[in-house]
């Protein structure tokens, strides 16, 4: 009896909660029983119904009312009276809700404020249903009303912590990152200038050190409010680290950009800041970039703003220098265009391929997994590798594409193939783009089968350039059933601190450490280091590069755990795992290791 009413009035939307009283008159008092336990649970767990005459205009409630909603009952005894206390901000949306509803054209479910008896807003979620006449005319609405504050606060808090720097309250690093990115998109249509700064705070170790943290804190924040006052509003702020902030001036020209920094400088320095250690001096430094002609992704604009800062420091501090760019490095720039520009061809025209490549036990030479090495197969024929275009696709923002292009291509081969685990690299950049987790996510959803069998690989320098962005990147890979390798390992500067942060699976020593490692005793002793540290931790470990029997014999003796390199297969756009069994210097799984190079 209560699944029929509760399907009858939410039309099996699954809300546990129905308008269950409505539906005592027209039931046995045997029948009561029941629903009248429902409707006791339904009250105690703060909700409310309504009965809406929509002819007479006639509002009528039950359930339980939270304190400030207790006039509700007594006052809002109409449909009108209750919309004249709904946030005006919120009255029009809700009304279209209503609108399309009664027309058939969707389900009513809105959100929105409404004014509780002291007068303070409180935020609401609303569900009904229209009962309708034989002609289809609505004539009741019955619905239910839900307080959702704290689910709202809790929201607001989550959007803040993801996007505004928790000190200053300004944006973080990954939300100023994307700002950039979008100016970039929107002045490269329209031809227009913008410039980005890079401010540093002069001597913040040492104003640490002598008057404390807190005073530090103090300093930072008033810098930041300083900012603030001499910028226009279309300019944004965010932070960049312990003690830099990133300015963004949007339609700003190159002659300009000298004058914003002079006026930032001069208001910086026009009094001390306040502490409770007492009166602290500050003063910042200044780097500058004009973009998109000195720079055309964020990470480039931010980099170089950041060199120009480094030297803007090593002039003396308190001073602003400006980023130049040589003339080699325009002509870089208009080659690495004119390569992008064959890269979306190459997409469009389905060129990008995949090269796949072994990853096998040490001790057994069964293949573990093939990681997909991009390919791309020019207009004439030729296969052009990796290296000669995804650095230049780094540099032009078109590198976020690539990887869903891998993403995509990578799943959809796991899906044909049961038998086979695949690993693909992902830029630095995707490594804090929350659309690409999104995306493997939503593909992986229910689908622990492939999901197990992913192998996703981001670099060590990538992975360090913002460690707490990349850690909660790590962490939610690892939450779909994914596997998660740091590659490149020991070429970056991890500490015991960073590989704990980022928790990853397996790591993979960088090829520069295994080349020549039998002539090598340096090589051989960092190796073994690097083995210990990778161990402590209970993580995998890949070698990279490997190309001759000594070298495999000497990871195998220091314990390494997995190999990769031209010895054991070299990139192949076959796949490797449908080929019939041949010799090879070590059993891979029963699968041939084809020796033809895929563009290496």
């Amino acid at each position: 009896m209560l699944g029929t009413i509760l399907s009858r009035w939410l039309g099996g939307h699954g809300e546990p909660v129905a308008l269950a009283k409505a539906e005592l008159g027209r039931m046995s008092l045997s029948d009561q029983e029941p629903s009248s336990r429902l409707i006791a649970a339904l009250e105690a767990a703060g909700d409310v119904a309504y009965s809406w005459d929509l002819d007479g205009d006639r509002l009528d409630w039950s359930g339980r009312f939270p304190e400030t909603w207790n006039d509700f009952a007594e006052e809002l005894t109409s449909g009108r009276r209750f919309a004249g206390r709904i946030h005006p901000d919120d009255l029009v949306h809700r009304q279209l809700m209503l609108a399309n509803h009664f027309d058939r054209q969707a389900a009513f479910d809105c959100e929105y404020r409404v004014r509780g008896s002291g007068g303070i807003f409180i935020w609401v979620h609303e569900r009904g249903r229209a009962e309708r006449d034989d002609a289809g005319r609505p004539q009741k609405m019955l619905g239910i009303i839900r307080a959702i504050g704290e689910r709202k606060a809790r929201q607001s808090r989550l959007e803040q912590l993801a996007n505004y720097d928790e000190l200053t309250g300004h944006f973080n690093k990954s939300r100023l990152r994307e700002a950039v990115d979008q100016i970039i998109a929107a002045n490269q249509r329209t031809d227009s200038p913008a410039a980005f700064l890079s401010v540093g705070v002069d001597n913040m170790t040492m104003i640490n050190d002598l008057f404390g943290y807190q005073a530090a804190d103090t300093v930072l924040i008033e810098i930041g409010r300083r900012l603030d006052s001499c910028l226009r509003v279309s300019d944004l702020i965010g932070r960049l680290g312990g003690d830099r902030f990133g300015i963004v001036l949007s339609l700003c020209p190159p002659d300009d950009i000298q004058a914003v920094a002079e006026k930032i400088l001069a208001v910086v320095n026009s009094a001390s800041v306040m502490t409770s250690r007492g009166p602290i001096y500050a003063t910042v430094s200044i780097g500058g970039v004009s973009f998109p002609d000195e720079g055309l992704t964020s990470y480039d604009v931010i980099t170089r703003a950041e060199t120009a800062l480094a030297e803007a420091k090593r002039a003396g501090r308190d001073c602003y220098t400006h980023y130049r760019m040589t003339q080699e490095q325009r002509e870089l720039q208009r080659r690495s265009l004119s390569i992008g520009e064959e890269v979306q061809k190459a997409l469009r025209e389905e060129r990008i391929l995949f090269a796949f490549q072994p990853v096998v036990a040490a001790e057994t030479g069964d293949v573990d997994y093939y990681e997909c090495l991009l390919r791309m197969r020019g207009r004439d024929g030729q296969i052009v590798a990796a290296g000669d275009f995804v650095p230049v696709l780094e540099q032009l923002g078109f590198i976020r594409l690539i990887d869903r292009y891998v993403l995509d291509k990578a799943l959809a081969e796991l899906a044909l193939h049961s038998d086979v685990r695949l690993g693909f690299n992902i830029s630095g950049l995707t490594a804090a783009d929350r659309p690409w987790l999104r995306a493997l996510t939503s593909q992986l959803r229910n689908r622990p089968e492939i999901a197990s069998r992913v192998v996703v690989e981001i670099t060590e320098t990538a992975a360090l350039y913002d460690i707490e962005e990349s850690a909660r990147f790590v962490c939610a890979l690892r939450e779909t059933g994914c596997r998660v390798a740091l590659d490149d390992f020991g070429a970056g500067h991890t500490s015991l601190r960073h590989l704990q942060t980022l928790a990853v699976d397996t790591v993979k020593i960088d090829g520069s450490f295994v080349r020549n490692l039998g002539g090598s005793p340096d090589n051989q002793v960092f190796l073994r280091h690097l083995l210990g540290l990778a161990k402590s931790f209970g993580f995998h470990t890949v070698a990279e590069g490997v190309e001759t029997a000594t070298e495999a014999a000497i990871l195998r003796r220091e314990g390494i755990g997995y190999m990769q390199g031209y010895y054991y297969g070299r990139p192949s756009l076959e796949r490797l795992w449908l080929q019939p069994p041949v010799a090879a210097p070590a059993k891979l799984n029963g699968h041939a290791v084809k020796r033809a190079a895929a563009g290496d």
